[in-house]
């Protein structure tokens, strides 16, 4: 199947491809929780809901295999690492109590995934406590067995975790798709930006498409 992308259209192998849904969890996207708390305008973020749905929908309609992470620590913060717990100067870090209990911690309220996306039970889901989905996880064991060699990459946010995953998968050898509407940053810069560093030099990380057009070739 050949997809309308940038730099130049993408050739999807719907058996050998999977769909990975970065960090879209309630403490980052939904009003009230950790994101919101630190300033920032989650509709940004949650615009990125509707196309995700759509996409994940057409995807286990056709059988395809589709992945979830979380970022987040354990709870006793065994692998949470000083610098990053520091690091912003915030009055409240990871590991303290926050609007949807403690922040960025497994087992609490705000660190799942949102309702709207909620995982089957057939899907894995990665739990991360670092910014890239295979830091630390046992994500390209679980690709490598399932024969994966492609991934659309979706989630948030752009710049962030969606870019680290994207970076981390290219020098791995995955290919790497990303639909620009089902990503989201809290800035409109850094979300340009961010696709603009996958899609540059000749797609020197990945390719950049719109959700439309995989939704067109599945269908």
């Amino acid at each position: 199947m050949t997809l309308d992308a940038e730099p130049y259209p993408f050739e999807l192998l719907p058996s050998r491809c999977a769909l990975l849904i970065i960090d879209m969890q309630r403490d980052f996207l939904e009003p009230g929780g950790f994101g919101e708390m630190l300033g920032n305008d989650v509709s940004q973020l949650r615009r990125t809901i509707e196309p995700n749905q759509k996409l994940l929908a057409t995807w286990r309609g056709a059988g395809l295999t589709v992945l979830h992470t979380r970022e987040g620590h354990r709870p006793d913060l065994a692998d949470l690492p000083p610098a990053k717990k520091i690091r912003g100067r915030s009055k409240t870090c990871i590991g303290d109590a926050g609007p949807m209990g403690r922040i960025l911690v497994r087992g609490e309220a705000g660190h799942d995934i949102i309702p709207e996306l909620y995982p089957l039970p057939s899907e894995p889901v990665i739990d991360k406590p670092g910014k890239g989905a295979f830091f630390a996880t046992d994500l390209h064991a679980i690709l490598q067995n399932l024969g994966i060699t492609q991934l659309v990459v979706t989630g948030v946010t752009t710049e962030v975790c969606v870019n680290t995953t994207v970076r981390e998968a290219n020098d791995r050898g995955y290919d790497c798709l990303v639909p620009e509407d089902c990503v989201g940053s809290y800035f409109p810069v850094f979300q340009e930006m961010g696709l603009n560093m996958i899609k540059a030099q000749g797609g020197i990380f990945g390719w950049v498409c719109r959700s439309e057009a995989i939704l067109a070739a599945l269908k």
